[in-house]
């Protein structure tokens, strides 16, 4: 019996790039990132390469997990740089997870500030 060839659509195609895209800037693994958003290693390859589409409540989840736009997974924004990229990370957190990562970017800061004298 031969395996039938899964037929790519290309909205999973690119939805499936832009996960791969946030999963590695997060430097996170294939299996990391399916424990972060509850999905099996499997099923994130499968999702990456565009075998298989995600649900709504998937995506939600990821975005939630991600601090990321839904906006940005669905059509993308070429234009945007990483600076701007991880702004709008900061900026979708929830506020006390926005005070632990100020509070940690600030003693980034100081610590790099210290390494220049």
């Amino acid at each position: 019996m031969m395996k039938e060839r899964k037929e790519r659509k290309e909205i999973n195609v690119f939805v499936g790039n832009q996960i791969r895209i946030a999963r590695e800037r997060a430097g996170l693994t294939q299996e990391q990132f399916g424990a972060l958003v509850s999905l099996g290693p499997k099923n994130v390859s499968d999702i990456e390469r565009g075998l298989v589409g995600i649900s709504v409540s998937t995506l939600k989840r990821i975005c939630e997990k991600m601090s990321i736009s839904g906006d940005w997974i669905l059509f993308g924004d070429r234009e945007m740089n990483e600076p701007e990229y991880l702004t709008e990370r900061l900026r979708r957190l929830p506020s006390e997870e926005f005070t632990v990562a100020e509070a940690f970017l600030n003693q980034t800061f100081h610590l790099f500030g210290t390494l220049r004298e």
